[in-house]
């Protein structure tokens, strides 16, 4: 910055920062409380809804696994049938040879 830049800035440093002490609603150690305060309610918020969060994530993974599991289940059922169709069409096309033999 150049002199004249370098001087317009801590101009306008000093009018913000004796604005902000004119319309201060609360003494510094006042505010550093609230700020204090609503930091610690920022943060019992974050953890409550992490813990939701949590709970939900471990619900939905449930359903999940129990659907799964159906899902397995109806698959090794229906194997079962093809297994089973295929072992009697064997066994007719045995059947059918013989009867074709003698």
């Amino acid at each position: 910055m150049d002199k004249n830049g370098l001087s317009s800035f801590l101009l306008g440093l000093g009018v913000g920062v004796g604005i902000g002490m004119l319309f201060a609603p609360k003494s510094g150690q006042e505010t550093r409380e609230i700020i204090k305060t609503k930091a610690g309610e920022g943060t019992e918020f974050i953890k409550s809804k992490a813990g939701e969060g949590s709970e939900f994530i471990k619900q939905r993974g449930s359903e999940l696994k129990d659907t799964a599991a159906g899902w397995v289940d109806k698959g090794k059922e229906a194997v079962g049938r093809q297994k089973e169709t295929l072992s009697d069409a064997v066994e007719a096309g045995k059947q059918a040879y013989r009867d074709a033999v003698s």
